[in-house]
């Protein structure tokens, strides 16, 4: 047993370069959980790096069926509140096919890493993945969670405190859409996930950490310009671009004026014939069409009509002009630092 733990402890240390925190788990500590699991299995609490889980091994491996360990890591989840994790010596290759269509979570030392829930899978041969650089943009919903987190300091623990389907409720995604932001957030090394039957997001870290981790990571939030002759009506758009620095620096609006609008706003008003000579080679305005909400991120941070600091700083950090790039020095200090 303890020859086992040794070698996954080693595993891991090569393969990904972290060091697995392993303790038995007390009897007394096992709450609900019916007498015949701890007969059947020996159970430890597993911390690495930010992830936490119960690994379980078989006592006697010749007593393995996957749809038994199917039933009991769903009782053992819900009962501890953490994911299970599967340690083996060895598995054939027919069984590991099975629990790999099951989305099982398992362990083989020297073999095979596969942790769907942690969004990892090593395979044997292939051992050298794990230490690849997390290079994964964020997808546009992961960022815009990730900055109102940022921005809006005063309810972050509220926004912990709200499973996926609240979160869902509360920005207008769906609840598939927030599982997949998330997931993006946690393979990014930027957050985790508790909770079995309901889901809650955990920021890893302070808020110019995150900002410092993420900034690789960022996406331009705007999707594209298009030029109209006039601004539209019936619309409540927000400045942007050059239009929105003068509210977060000392420098002074464009001439051109810009506005940000979500995209899907964009095409229903294009859809409507809303739009005066729609192009993208100029007009009087400029509007900006948007991967995610400008208007969900920027209410309550400053009192005029303009996109958040933070999304405007990634839509700006690309050009150039030492006007604009002084002005996103003085976002960052006042809202980050």
């Amino acid at each position: 047993m303890e020859n086992m733990i040794m070698k996954l402890q080693k595993y891991i240390e090569d393969i990904l370069g972290y060091v697995m925190v392993i303790v038995t788990i007390p009897k007394q500590e096992l709450g609900n959980l019916p007498m015949y699991v701890n007969e059947i299995y020996n159970l430890y609490r597993v911390t690495l790096v930010d992830i936490h889980f119960v690994l379980v091994e078989y006592k006697d491996v010749d007593v393995f069926s996957v749809s038994q360990l199917e039933k009991h890591s769903e009782l053992i989840s819900t009962n501890l509140n953490q994911k299970v994790v599967l340690l083996a010596e060895d598995i054939s290759a027919l069984y590991r096919k099975r629990l790999i269509e099951k989305g099982i979570n398992f362990i083989v030392p020297g073999k095979q890493l596969f942790l769907p829930d942690f969004l990892m899978d090593l395979r044997e041969g292939n051992q050298n993945a794990g230490r690849k650089n997390k290079t994964e943009k964020l997808l546009p919903s992961a960022q815009f969670i990730l900055l109102y987190h940022l921005l809006h300091k005063p309810i972050t623990e509220q926004l912990e405190n709200n499973s996926f389907t609240q979160l869902a409720l509360r920005f207008g995604y769906t609840k598939m859409a927030i599982t997949k932001a998330v997931d993006n957030l946690v393979y990014n090394g930027l957050s985790s996930v508790e909770g079995t039957k309901e889901k809650y997001i955990r920021f890893v870290g302070e808020r110019s950490e995150l900002w410092n981790s993420a900034l690789s990571l960022f996406v331009n939030p705007v999707f594209k310009k298009v030029y109209v002759d006039e601004k539209p009506d019936g619309i409540f758009l927000f400045r942007s671009n050059e239009s929105a620095l003068h509210e977060y620096s000392d420098m002074n609006p464009s001439q051109q004026p810009h506005y940000a609008i979500e995209r899907s706003k964009f095409y229903d008003l294009q859809k409507k014939g809303q739009l005066i000579n729609p192009n993208e080679q100029e007009g009087a305005v400029c509007l900006e069409l948007w991967k995610y909400n400008p208007e969900m991120l920027a209410n309550g941070i400053t009192e005029e009509v303009i996109v958040d600091p933070l999304s405007l700083y990634l839509s700006l950090r690309d050009n150039r002009d030492e006007r604009v790039e002084d002005a996103l020095e003085m976002i960052i200090k006042k809202y980050i630092w």
